[in-house]
C-alpha cells in the first residue's frame, strides 16, 4: 500500500492551506468551536476540504487542531474527543480522491506544562494518545503535530502518537526570526528542535505558521543541513493587516511563487500554507510543480 513516506521517495507533495482563516470567511456565531463544526456544519468543513483537493493538494489536514480533551474542555466538549476527531477524518475520507491523503491535525493543548504551569506530562500524554487514536481509528494516513512552541510538549505529543498508533508523524514548530536568531516564543532553536523531534520518533520535520514565506526560507535554510528526514514547510501568507476593519493577509498566490521556488531549492519535500493561505495559493503551487 502506497504511503506518504513512500511517495516522498520520488516526488514533492503539496499539503493544504489554512483551515481557521477559511472558517472565518463563513457566517458563524462568535466564539464557535471549530471542531464542533464537524458535527453541526459538516457541509462547511467538507467544502473546505474539497476546495483544497480541487486546488491540487495531495494531503489535506483535518479540522481537529484543538481536538484534544484539554482544549475541548474550554468549550465543555471534553467528552466528545473520539466523536469530533472521528468526524473530522470521516468528512475528508468521504471526498478524498484516489492517491491522496488525510492528515490528522493535533495542535497544542493550550495549557502550560509543569513546572511553569499546572499541566503534567502524564496528563498531556494521555490527552494526545486519546486524540491520536481517534484520528487513526477513523482512517487518517498520518498525524501532523502542528504549531508547537514548547519542546517538552512537542516531544510528549510525538511519543504519544507513536505509542498509540502505527501512523507516521510530522512534528512542526512555529519559529520567529529576531536579533538573537530563530527561535520559538518559548526560546527553542532549530537545532534543538530537530534533535529532539528525531529522538522522539518524528518521521517528518516541519515548520508552520510564522510571519510569512520569507521567514520560512530562513527557517528551512537552517533546518535542512541538520536532518536527512523529509521537511515540510507551511508558512503564513505574511502577517495580517487591518484593512477596512478586517484582518487581511497580503501575500497573494502570485507573489509567494518565487519564495516557494526558493523553498523547493532548499530541499523541502512537502509544501503548503498556514494562516491566510487558501485554495488560490495551493493552486498556484500546484501549477508551479505540475504545470496544471
Amino acid at each position: 500500500m502506497e504511503t506518504i513516506l513512500s511517495r516522498l521517495n520520488s516526488e514533492i507533495l503539496i499539503s493544504d492551506g489554512a483551515m481557521g482563516t477559511e472558517l472565518q470567511k463563513q457566517t458563524l456565531p462568535n466564539g464557535f468551536c471549530a471542531e464542533e463544526l464537524n458535527d453541526s456544519h459538516p457541509e462547511i468543513i467538507r467544502s473546505i476540504y474539497k476546495s483544497y483537493y480541487d486546488a491540487g493538494s495531495d494531503i489535506i489536514t483535518t479540522n481537529s487542531f484543538g481536538g484534544s480533551r484539554i482544549a475541548l474542555h474550554r468549550h465543555g466538549l471534553e467528552n466528545r474527543v473520539s466523536e469530533l476527531n472521528g468526524m473530522a477524518v470521516q468528512l475528508a475520507r468521504e471526498i478524498c480522491p484516489p492517491g491522496h491523503f488525510v492528515a490528522g491535525s493535533i495542535g497544542p493543548t493550550g495549557d502550560i506544562l509543569e513546572p511553569l504551569g499546572t499541566l503534567t506530562l502524564d496528563e498531556a500524554g494521555k490527552a494526545f494518545e486519546e486524540q491520536a487514536l481517534a484520528l487513526a481509528d477513523a482512517g487518517a494516513d498520518i498525524i501532523f503535530i502542528e504549531t508547537m512552541m514548547s519542546l517538552e510538549e512537542l516531544e510528549c505529543a510525538v511519543k504519544a502518537v507513536k505509542k498509540s498508533t502505527r501512523l507516521p508523524v510530522s512534528a512542526s514548530m512555529t519559529f520567529n526570526a529576531g536579533p538573537a536568531g530563530i527561535h520559538t516564543q518559548w526560546g527553542v532553536n532549530i537545532a534543538g528542535f530537530v534533535k529532539s523531534a528525531q529522538e522522539a520518533g518524528a518521521d517528518i520535520i516541519a515548520s508552520n505558521c510564522g510571519k510569512g514565506f520569507d521567514e520560512m526560507i530562513q527557517v528551512v535554510k537552517e533546518m535542512r543541513p541538520l536532518t536527512s528526514l523529509p521537511i515540510m514547510a507551511q508558512a503564513n501568507a505574511g502577517l495580517p493587516e487591518l484593512i477596512d476593519g478586517k484582518q487581511v493577509y497580503t501575500e497573494t498566490a502570485e507573489n509567494i511563487i518565487p519564495k516557494v521556488k526558493q523553498l523547493l531549492d532548499l530541499g523541502v519535500n512537502i509544501i503548503g500554507g498556514c494562516c491566510g493561505t487558501g485554495p488560490s495559493h495551493i493552486a498556484a503551487i500546484h501549477k508551479l510543480l505540475r504545470g496544471k
